[in-house]
Order: C-alpha cells, then sequence, then structure tokens
C-alpha cells in the first residue's frame, strides 16, 4: 500500500469513529456493555495508541535504525497485517495493552479533549506518513505490543484498521443500549 493510500486510509478510518462519537448520546460515553469498554475509554485507548507511535515517528531514523534495527523481511500487505492482528488477539486471551488495562473511565466533561486530541494526534499521522521516504516506511521498525516489532509501513496500516476495529465494537456493543 502506497503512503498516501496509508494517509487517506487513516483519514477515513478515523472520520468515520469521529462521526460515530457526533451521534452518539451523551450519556453513553461513560456507560459501556456489559463487561466491555465504554466509547470514552475506547476513545482514550486509541489516543493512549497513536500519541507514542507519532512521538517515535517524529524521532531521527537513525535514533530508531539504532534503538529497534531494520527489517529483515518484505512488507506484508493489509489483509495479511489485519489477519495476524486477529490471530495475535486470539492468542492473546485478552490481553491488552499495557497503559489501558485497568483504565478508569474518563468523564463526560473530558469527551471534547479526547476526541479533539485524538483528532489531531491523527492528522499529525498522516502528515508524517506522507512526509516519510519509502525506504524508510519499509525498513525502519518498531515494536508494537501486541505483534512484535514490525517495519512502520505495516504499523501505519495496523493503525488504520486498530481505529476500524474500535469503531465496529462501539458500533456493536452499543445496539442493545
Amino acid at each position: 500500500m502506497k503512503k498516501s493510500e496509508i494517509a487517506d486510509l487513516l483519514e477515513v478510518k478515523h472520520q468515520a469513529l469521529f462521526q460515530y462519537f457526533k451521534n452518539q448520546k451523551a450519556e453513553l460515553w461513560e456507560k459501556g456493555p456489559d463487561g466491555k469498554w465504554t466509547s470514552g475509554q475506547q476513545a482514550f485507548h486509541l489516543l493512549q495508541s497513536i500519541k507514542p507511535l507519532n512521538s517515535a515517528l517524529n524521532l531521527p531514523k537513525f535514533i530508531l535504525r539504532l534503538r529497534f534495527g531494520k527489517s529483515n523481511r518484505e512488507v506484508r500487505d493489509y489483509e495479511t497485517v489485519v489477519r495476524r492482528y486477529h490471530e495475535r488477539l486470539n492468542d492473546s486471551n485478552g490481553g491488552t495493552f499495557a497503559p489501558s488495562r485497568n483504565m478508569e473511565i474518563p468523564p463526560l466533561t473530558e469527551k471534547e479533549f479526547i476526541i479533539d486530541q485524538l483528532q489531531i494526534e491523527s492528522k499529525k499521522l498522516q502528515y508524517i506518513t506522507n512526509n516519510w521516504k519509502d525506504k524508510d516506511l519499509d525498513t525502519i521498525i518498531l515494536p508494537h505490543p501486541l505483534m512484535g516489532k514490525m517495519p512502520v509501513r505495516e504499523l501505519l496500516m495496523w493503525t488504520a484498521y486498530h481505529v476500524e476495529h474500535h469503531t465496529h465494537s462501539l458500533q456493536s456493543g452499543y445496539q442493545d443500549i
């Protein structure tokens, strides 16, 4: 997938999420389906996931290479990244990204702030994606807490899918509330 396509995909997936939040009843921000995260927790989790990625991608590339190494394989396509993510999710038996474990429910008063921050970080990521060299997207690797080390291009594709995954979770989870 070309970097411009990834940036566009990030935009589309985030806009679907933001539209969902815009249309959702305010009281559901703090109320979730039984045993599932609330809308606020899902939004905060996505913010917790994108901020460190943006921070890492703003570091000098030689530091990333020194710290995490270089890819030793071909970049996987979007469908393969998604499939591997689902495999890892199944293998994790409900394990959660460490900063998102035991997450408190963000109050409704923080909804606008969290969504605004997520929008800002999404735009930053799209900008960064379009400004990285293709060679660096394919060779520089970063660690993912569930998937292990992966080339930046794959991590960006995963990020787009991650937003879709949580949007779908919200849509299906709140149908009966």
